[in-house]
């Protein structure tokens, strides 16, 4: 029986998770800006063998990443264009759904809060970073996977762009250091 489900506007394709996510990711570099049209994408993180497309069938569209060079598969709804979900080459056996796509996008908010923040430096002008959240300026991992030193908030902290673009924290961060395994 699955956990959640999900799908695209039109109900063309369906899909269902059969357990928890794994992670939940909030992105904020400007590829995830684009292609959610929001301020970042959401993705609540699932092992590919809990993930399973119920009905219709999902194009694919393939984009080389900026920042690592590897593929991002982004799965969408050829009939009305509804982005569901993307794998990625770089971090094979997982798939990131496009978290308002459940059917009750809640369900794992409520349950799951983002467990970490990456690409800050790249987020929107006034963009609240949580207190307590794993959060990294560039990605988790570097381009040899070896794993970068997050920073945590101690209270809610707003992203300053400045005239380059690039976001600061108006607060002072205290250091977390790197906790656990990141990968994604």
């Amino acid at each position: 029986m699955p956990v959640a489900e999900g799908g695209c506007l039109c109900g063309l394709v369906r899909y269902a998770v059969q357990d928890n996510p794994v992670r939940v990711t909030a992105c904020h570099c400007r590829f995830c800006q684009r292609a959610t049209g929001s301020a970042y994408h959401v993705a609540p993180v699932f092992t590919e063998e809990n993930f399973s497309v119920t009905q219709g069938e999902p194009k694919i569209y393939t984009h080389i990443s900026d920042g690592s060079g590897k593929a991002l598969y982004i799965r969408f709804c050829p009939e009305c264009g509804t982005k569901l979900y993307l794998s990625l080459e770089r971090f094979p056996g997982t798939v990131g759904v496009y978290g308002g796509t459940f059917d009750e996008p809640n369900f794992f908010a409520s349950r799951y809060p983002i467990s970490k923040q990456i690409f800050l430096a790249s987020g929107r002008h006034g963009t609240i970073v949580p207190e307590g959240v794993e959060s990294f300026w560039g990605h988790a991992i570097d381009a040899d996977d070896r794993l970068i030193e997050s920073i945590c908030f101690s209270q809610p902290t707003t992203l300053v762009t400045d005239s380059d673009g690039r976001a600061t924290a108006r607060s002072n961060p205290r250091n977390a250091g790197t906790r656990g395994t990141s990968s994604g």
